[in-house]
């Protein structure tokens, strides 16, 4: 593969990742498989007839493909779900390859110079605040004896390329914008729709007899749940009154400052501005130590003296490992998690992922 397509193909990986979770290892790229026979690409042989005998045993007793089928219905299901979301993602990156050679071809330069110009060049070297922020933070892990300027590039490197991410995924985005993209890849038959018991304790807004309930668990230092806003944002405006969206905090143990953000976050909701706060959070994902929370509280107009004592005397850290643990209980294992009136939906999904469940639900409520 040529650099150019191994960059584009690395910055696609990260710029179609959904979500910030803790037990999945960062994608990587890898080398095209060698080409499988025609039948292979294009999926299994035709199944048996729902009939067919797929097993014999004692005297004369049979087991039918349609009685395998209905033993293993939901794994199955959960296949062709995967299979889908896998398609997708694969027809969203054959698309914005092909945006990305063709307004290479309208500018008249190549596709490195086009990446170069959109998206390394507009990301500003990381400050040497920040690089000192994260050796110190990160001291316990690194090896013995190892110092600043040893590890420096490294630090550069990893901050440079979470804002690579995020350069790309808007650059990509703005392309598809600008075709009017449109997927017609066909969904699989929805299987019948689990339901987790989840409390919608929290801060919350729309009314509480709403026949959608909507419970969000999300991290303020994630940049995917920063991303989710957006499509929360329309459901309010689309649905007005149908809708309650509830947030309960689930700070990930590798963001250093997501803990106290929760807490602050908690703290201004005991002054009404839990909100005020939450929007804040989220456009200063790179301002979040104590004393920059303690900063956005002043500049909320909160009474400081509270809030200052609410966030260093930690009385708020209860509230949020109880939220943690009621969302591991559910499955949550990374942010942001949506819970639409117990339908999971995993990831900064766009609105129209949130729109087919609300409809939905919606529907059945009459």
């Amino acid at each position: 593969m040529r650099p150019t397509r191994l960059a584009l193909a690395a910055l696609l990986a990260a710029s179609l990742t959904v979500g910030c979770n803790k037990e999945k290892a960062p994608a990587t790229t890898q080398e095209p498989a060698a080409q499988a026979p025609a039948q292979a690409q294009a999926g299994s042989a035709t199944e048996p007839a729902p009939d067919t005998v797929v097993a014999t045993f004692g005297s004369g007793q049979k087991v039918t493909f349609a009685e395998l089928n209905e033993r293993i219905k939901e794994p199955l299901a959960n296949l062709d779900k995967q299979k889908f979301q896998l398609r997708k993602r694969g027809l969203e990156g054959l698309v914005t390859e092909r945006l990305v050679k063709d307004e290479a071809a309208k500018r008249k330069i190549t596709e490195d110079q086009l990446l170069k110009a959109e998206i390394d060049d507009k990301i500003p070297a990381p400050p040497e605040e920040k690089i000192k922020e994260v050796f110190e933070g990160a001291k316990g892990q690194l090896p013995p004896g190892a110092t600043y300027e040893q590890m420096k590039p490294q630090i550069v490197d990893f901050l440079s390329g979470q804002q690579k991410q995020e350069a790309a995924q808007k650059f990509f985005e703005s392309l598809r914008q600008g075709a009017n993209v449109e997927y017609k890849l066909p969904e699989p038959p929805r299987a019948p729709a689990e339901r987790k018991q989840v409390a919608a304790t929290g801060p919350s807004k729309g009314p509480e007899g709403a026949p959608v309930t909507i419970v969000e668990f999300s991290d303020f230092e994630c940049p995917f749940c920063s991303r989710a806003i957006g499509a929360v944002d329309e459901v309010t405006k689309t649905y007005g009154d149908k809708v309650r969206v509830v947030f309960r905090q689930f700070p990930l143990d590798f963001h250093k400052n997501a803990q106290k953000s929760a807490e602050a976050s908690l703290c201004a909701n005991d002054q009404g501005k839990f909100w005020e706060m939450h929007d804040t959070l989220f456009a200063n994902q790179k301002a979040l130590g104590v004393e920059d929370l303690k900063k956005h509280a002043a500049t909320l107009k909160l009474d400081t003296k509270k809030f200052n004592a609410c966030l260093d005397s930690g009385e708020k850290a209860a509230i949020v490992k109880a939220d943690m643990a009621d969302g591991s209980k559910v499955g949550v294992t990374g942010t942001p998690a949506f819970f639409i009136n117990g339908i999971m939906l995993s990831g900064a999904q766009p609105f129209s992922e949130f729109k087919s469940i609300i409809d939905d639900e919606l529907k059945g409520a009459k």
